[in-house]
């Protein structure tokens, strides 16, 4: 475990002062605007929660790579997945929107093309694209309205779903068999990718979405053999996501040899909290819930920054920031105008904090957990569906996008909850039509474990009209209101 530095807030960052953005549209040559404009890569592991590293003071992972980006770069203590399960969160990545806005309430659930994601975002703005493992937000056949492809990617090698060791990826559309540990092969299918962009010089867009430690856990021989004191069950859980460390690691080598790390941002996080009830593998730490709850353990994770032009000396923010936040940081940093934007975004540009500037956020986060089922999505169809040259019965994707149901505005089901500054509204509304409301301060109380609203009830009125009027704002969106006539 090593040792945690003391916490900076606000945000204190020093400052590159060589690396200049330039508008997309602007007068400078492609050739400066390449140079200046810095590359993405976007990494996401499957149901790691916020304790499964050991930067925050767990002594268990061996995660040495993370704890060294945790270390030199900007470190999240209050970082938050959109939702509490990993479509959802996926898909707020993708479009720096609440998934309930485009229907993907659960896992299984897709895109929709109406939406702009951050890969179209970019590749109009001179970025190539690619995307590489765990896609979860639609079939990745190239004929679904929905793939990778179809969602501004020029390349990916993907899955449908979690994966393990020697995996079946698809490679733009055509599915190959893949040999080693599931990370690894991850990092690897996306290095190819980033190779050939940084040859061409070319800005790049690089989605690295393992897909562990979600179970079935088959960890490598080589990492479990480094947790031989603990039980099977959890030398595997372990042993996965020292493999996304190691992956990490990796990647992190690479690029610097490529001569590229300095103007690239490397973006890691969780899609939720950890999977299962308390007592299986995966640590939440000392938050309350887990996978599937909005509770700070189920959507409260790992989130660090690594972009050594930029964020020159290791930070930490306590300032509540998020999975929605990813897609409009980008597009500032790319200097990316897109026209044809459904409205509204749920995230903010993240800019600000790296310019050491923002000491509050500016605009509350807002969860929603409607309650929809998930729909099945197993990678190990792909093969099959290849052979048989249809989709599955289980995951037909055909009709993405199409709005066959109004949803009431006035009817707001399910568990949803506000982060506001250092408070946080729960709104729970039983089956019944009752709801009520709990209240936490959660920098005196991040456990949720005191109630304080019969304590304020002012502020409760105040973030619950606040909630209510965004969760209607949601359903609009729902129903199709932010897109315009002829839309994609």
């Amino acid at each position: 475990m090593n040792t945690r530095r003391p916490l900076l807030t606000p945000l204190v960052l020093a400052l590159g002062v060589g690396t200049a953005l330039c508008a997309v549209t602007g007068s400078r040559d492609a050739a400066a605007q390449a140079e200046a404009r810095p590359n993405f890569i976007l990494c996401m592991a499957d149901d790691q929660g916020w304790g499964d590293v050991g930067y925050n003071g767990n002594p268990i992972p061996k995660t040495p790579v993370l704890d060294q980006m945790a270390a030199t770069g900007l470190r999240f203590d209050r970082f938050y997945s959109a939702s509490s399960v990993c479509s959802p969160t996926r898909g707020s990545v993708m479009t720096g929107r609440n998934p309930n806005r485009f229907g993907c309430f659960s896992w299984g659930h897709t895109l929709r093309p109406q939406e702009t994601t951050i890969a179209e975002a970019l590749r109009k703005a001179g970025y190539t694209t690619g995307h590489f493992g765990k896609w979860h937000l639609g079939s990745v056949r190239p004929e679904s309205p929905v793939s990778p492809g179809n969602s501004g990617f020029d390349e990916w090698v993907s899955a449908p779903n979690f994966f393990e060791n020697d995996p079946l990826l698809a490679r733009n559309g055509k599915v190959e068999q893949f040999r080693g540990e599931s990370s690894r092969v991850t990092v690897d299918a996306a290095l190819d990718f980033i190779r050939k962009a940084s040859g061409k010089k070319q800005p790049f867009l690089a989605v690295v979405w393992f897909g562990s430690p979600h179970n079935p856990h088959q960890a490598s021989e080589a990492t479990r053999a480094l947790y031989p004191d603990l039980k099977p069950a959890l030398q595997n859980y372990y042993g996965e996501v020292t493999g996304i460390d190691q992956a990490m690691g990796r990647l992190r080598t690479q690029i610097r040899e490529l001569g590229i790390a300095r103007n690239t941002v490397v973006w890691y996080t969780s899609d939720n909290g950890p999977q299962g009830p308390a007592g299986r593998p995966g640590s939440a730490g000392d938050l309350k819930g887990r996978k599937g709850s909005l509770w700070e353990g189920g959507i409260r994770v790992p989130g660090l920054i690594e972009w050594p032009a930029r964020v020159r000396k290791p930070a930490t923010t306590t300032i509540p920031c998020g999975t929605v936040d990813i897609y409009p940081t980008l597009l500032e940093l790319a200097g990316a105008r897109v026209a044809d934007q459904p409205q509204p975004l749920d995230g903010m540009s993240l800019v600000p904090l790296l310019d050491g500037k923002l000491t509050r956020r500016t605009k509350p986060l807002g969860f929603w957990d409607y309650p929809v089922g998930g729909i099945r999505s197993p990678s190990a169809d792909l093969l099959r569906e290849q052979a048989e040259g249809k989709p599955s019965a289980l995951y037909d994707d055909s009709k993405a996008g199409q709005i066959d149901r109004q949803y009431p505005e006035d009817v707001l089901p399910g568990h949803a909850a506000w982060i506001d500054g250092t408070y946080k509204l729960h709104r729970i509304a039983a089956k019944d039509g009752t709801v009520t409301h709990q209240l936490f301060d959660l920098t005196k109380d991040r456990a949720e474990a005191r109630d304080l609203a019969a304590e304020d009830p002012e502020r409760v009125k105040e973030m619950q009209s606040e909630l209510e009027k965004w969760q209607k704002s949601v359903v609009r969106s729902l129903n199709g209101a932010d897109y315009t006539p002829g839309s994609r």
